[in-house]
């Protein structure tokens, strides 16, 4: 039957069902763009990067039975504390320096 030849209910139908798909994707659009959806999908794909730097940073360091592979642990730590301690140490010689005194003029 061409729309022509539709009775009134039947066009009013369509256009109801027509208003009510649009409503349900106006509805998913203003969730999608809602601030806190942003936020929370910023945060998940966030942690899901931390997850797998960490977890490819923890197969590198320990072997197929949990236990550390010693000889990549160990210069590891041991790198971590001499940069803990270069850290250290330039903040102490900061702390020491005089401090630039200018005259009054």
């Amino acid at each position: 039957m061409s729309q022509a030849a539709e009775n009134p209910a039947a066009i009013e139908a369509r256009i109801h069902r027509r208003r009510e798909s649009l409503r349900g994707t106006l509805e998913e659009i203003g969730v999608r763009v809602h601030p806190s959806t942003i936020v929370g999908d910023a945060k998940a794909r966030a942690a899901a990067s931390v997850d797998r730097t960490v977890g490819g940073f923890r197969e590198k360091l320990t072997h197929e039975d949990g236990s550390y592979r010693m000889g990549r642990v160990i210069p590891l730590a041991m790198a971590v504390v001499v940069v803990g301690l270069l850290l250290t140490s330039s903040r102490s010689s900061e702390a020491e320096r005089p401090k630039d005194r200018r005259r009054n003029r």
